[in-house]
């Protein structure tokens, strides 16, 4: 029994002196003073509002307020001086944002703790990188000419620079213009896309685009105002006309002379509603930047219409960076003895053209000695007739001319959407044909079942949901045999383009 009796005195006694041990210890432990107060832990920097960022962090015990210092070194080395300082945040601040700081910079942040009668905390540090910054303003359209523009940012912002793309055009930013906040730069190319960035030394201050206005120094600028019809119709040969943006509206306008009609400002075109264009006596047309708009056109007639037999050639045609829309018989009709140089489309959006009452592009019995059809894009077109059509009368009345036709890189999306319509109807006695890198998509249509028909290259062409391009079983089709481009990838890739539109 007495064998029994002390271990079990023994470890009683133990146990009451360990706990006497333990309840001595956290006394001591909660009792601790220490004579330097603990480094901010978890600090955080999130840049908002592009050039300012938001510190968190824990806080710290017996911390009575922080500073801060911002280096705009990039690393946690913190050489050099800061270039902000606060002296003091309360705790009932956390988050703090710093604001003010420049942009597109590589910036280190370091935080320490401060107390009463207790040692500052040692720092925490952290890096960020500021966003660009924004503070150009929309150019305005009237501060644009051929060769300057007029370039403005909030007044009193300081910048180094204003670097101009394309040609790496440098302004020095003067005192007067940060005062202003405008600095006018000159020398620039007419009709050209520039993009602008303001700069302080190495960080961009702002970025803004804008696009010249086409040479008026030899042009007449038309207004809305103005009486377009007239004005055209009583051209001098040679004259350059400027649009300045703005809808007119006109019906028949006939060309007499070879003239050029140019939108003043690519980046907003003027919109010619209801116009129509019968060209005579030999007359050559040039049509850029502009938005040709059939709605309400008279008898819902094509674009372009030759209207009168000649037996010397028409001056060239040429359309480019156009957008054509809502014409019901065509945009392209030549129905007497005409002979055309050259005719060009190039760059145009074209969509649309129902094609009642006549084909997309129309020879009856004219034939131009080079048509090129390039970089357009036609979509929700010639849903009842046929793409390109040259019909024989063209070879009768000028049987020494051979047509040479190129329809190179183009997007075709939902025209000739029918078993019976034809993409090419040429019949001319003496032609070739060229219809590479071309995109044709969801279309029942097919090439052409005409004999005469002479296609002299076809090659990378891209087809999606349009089956009888290479296939088809028409009685006298011409396939396309060439390499094709038929992927997964360019599938998806046509389907982008064409549904975006």
């Amino acid at each position: 029994m007495k064998n029994i009796i002390k271990p079990i005195l023994l470890l009683i006694f133990s146990s009451t002196l360990l706990l006497s041990c333990n309840k001595d210890l956290d006394e001591k432990i909660t009792s601790v003073d220490f004579s330097r107060l603990f480094s901010p832990t978890n600090l955080t920097a999130v840049v908002v509002n592009k050039t300012s960022v938001r510190l968190t962090w824990v806080k710290v015990n017996k911390a009575d307020s922080y500073v801060i210092e911002i280096f705009d070194n990039g690393d946690l080395n913190f050489s050099g001086t800061p270039v902000k300082t606060i002296e003091k945040v309360n705790p009932d601040e956390i988050p703090y944002t710093v604001t003010g700081l420049a942009g597109e910079t590589n910036f280190s942040v370091r935080l320490k703790a401060k107390g009463t009668s207790v040692e500052d905390s040692k720092w925490s540090g952290a890096t960020f990188k500021t966003d660009a910054e924004q503070i150009f303003r929309p150019v305005d359209l009237n501060e644009i000419t051929a060769s300057q523009v007029i370039l403005r940012w909030t007044v009193g912002e300081t910048a180094t620079q204003i670097v101009l793309q394309p040609g790496n055009i440098t302004h020095t930013v003067t005192a007067t213009e940060i005062a202003a906040g405008a600095a006018t730069i000159k020398g620039l190319t007419p009709e050209t896309n520039y993009t602008a960035k303001l700069m302080k030394n190495v960080s961009t201050r702002g970025t803004v685009s804008f696009t010249t206005l086409i040479d008026l120094g030899g042009a007449i600028r038309v207004d809305p105002t103005d009486d377009l019809t007239t004005i055209l119709s009583t051209a001098n040969a040679g004259d350059v006309f400027a649009l300045m943006p703005g809808t007119y509206n006109t019906q028949d306008i006939v060309i007499s002379k070879s003239i050029s009609i140019k939108g003043a400002r690519p980046a907003n075109k003027p919109a010619l509603t209801g116009t129509i264009f019968r060209l005579v006596d030999g007359a050559g047309l040039e049509l850029k930047d502009l938005i040709l708009d059939g709605t309400g056109s008279k008898d819902g007639n094509q674009m372009i219409i030759y209207d009168a037999d000649l037996a010397t050639p028409y001056a060239p045609f040429k359309m480019e960076d156009c957008t054509i829309r809502n014409y019901v018989k065509g945009i392209f009709y030549v129905n007497k003895k005409a002979l055309i140089q050259s005719v060009l489309f190039k760059g145009n959006i074209i969509f649309n053209i129902e094609c009642n009452g006549g084909d997309f592009i129309d020879f009856r019995t004219g034939v131009a000695i080079t048509l090129d059809f390039n970089n357009n894009t036609v979509y929700n077109s010639v849903l009842a007739r046929d793409l390109f059509r040259m019909d024989a009368g063209g070879s009768t009345n000028f049987p020494g001319i051979k047509s040479i036709i190129a329809i190179n890189n183009n997007t075709f999306n939902n025209i000739c959407n029918g078993s019976s319509r034809r993409v090419l109807y040429i019949r001319l006695s003496s032609h070739e044909i060229t219809f590479n890198k071309n995109i044709l998509s969801n279309t029942d249509g097919y090439y052409t079942n005409q004999a005469a028909t002479t296609i002299k290259e076809m090659s990378k062409n891209n087809y999606f949901n349009a089956p009888n391009f290479t296939v088809s079983s028409v009685s006298r089709s011409q396939n396309d045999s060439g390499e094709i481009l038929l992927s997964q990838i360019r599938a998806i890739l046509i389907r982008a383009q064409v549904f975006l539109l």
